[in-house]
């Protein structure tokens, strides 16, 4: 059972990491890399995706620090089982952002509930122009549409985002 909760924390703070890394890294520093999700491109893949193999190598490495193959003695046990939870992340994340919300694995338009919260906050997210501003920096959880189209507006209002009028 204690194993089943490392996996489940660590999937969860993975989460809150993606959050934090969306709006502080992507949309900081390393908009070079997320600006061509923000763009329409040609090709299939995206500099964005490099992101996920920095999610790989968190995912690697956590399974390194827990193998006694690679560190004996001085192996942490619980490694092994966050690498699975930061994996098990990145399938979930792989399935609802590139998957469900961007259709680039397959085809489905959410009529109701919570995938559809999940679709309507990303593409309020993609609403804005350029890096500054947004709403709905996480993978998973979403907030309310509703109170996301207030944020948008009121930053729109102040000068701090640059919105698209159709969102």
């Amino acid at each position: 059972m204690i194993y089943l909760l490392i996996v489940v924390a660590a999937a969860l703070a993975m989460e809150c990491l993606a959050w934090a890394s969306h709006k502080y890294v992507m949309h900081g520093f390393g908009w070079a890399w997320h600006r061509d999700h923000h763009e329409p491109h040609d090709g299939f893949l995206e500099k964005n995706d490099l992101f996920a193999v920095v999610g790989a190598v968190i995912s690697i490495s956590f399974f390194a620090i827990g193998s006694p193959l690679v560190l004996g003695a001085a192996a942490w046990w619980p490694g092994t089982w966050v690498g699975l939870g930061v994996m098990a992340y990145g399938v979930i994340y792989t399935a609802v952002h590139d998957g469900l919300v961007h259709q680039r694995w397959f085809r489905y338009v959410p009529r109701g509930g919570y995938a559809k919260r999940l679709v309507q906050a990303h593409k309020l997210h993609h609403a804005t122009i350029g890096k500054a501003g947004g709403v709905s920096f996480g993978f998973v959880f979403a907030r309310d549409p509703k109170a996301l189209k207030r944020e948008l507006q009121k930053q729109r209002q102040d000068g701090t985002a640059i919105v698209r009028d159709a969102f």
